[in-house]
């Protein structure tokens, strides 16, 4: 499965957020160089603080970590070269970016939907 040189888009909306430009794939990552776009700015500290709570080791950081995931779901979107992808985990740091994705919607446990 070749990925490098496959552009991906994040968008939030109608705004781009930015492209990603593959150039590692190491299943299940891909990263690439990240060019942002004029979307990015909305987001960027959302980003940051997204990375800070993966790395952080202290009570609670799991559940704000997930919070920001929540959060990146709600205001940005992953566009593959082939179309969007419904699931993903997203990271962006300077001019890289990484993420792995799925194409189908992850399917909810009857404990999700209480």
């Amino acid at each position: 499965m070749g990925f490098d040189g496959d552009v991906w888009h994040v968008r939030s909306g109608d705004a781009a957020v930015g492209e990603i430009l593959i150039d590692e794939a190491d299943f299940p990552w891909l990263s690439g160089r990240f060019t942002p776009g004029p979307g990015f700015a909305s987001v960027r500290d959302l980003f940051a603080r997204e990375l800070a709570l993966a790395d952080a080791d202290d009570e609670g950081h799991r559940e704000r970590w997930e919070a920001a995931q929540d959060e990146i779901h709600r205001r940005v979107s992953l566009i593959s070269p082939d179309g969007p992808v419904p699931e993903f985990l997203l990271h962006i740091e300077g001019d890289r970016a990484w993420f792995r994705w799925n194409a189908e919607p992850f399917r909810q446990t009857d404990d999700d939907r209480s």
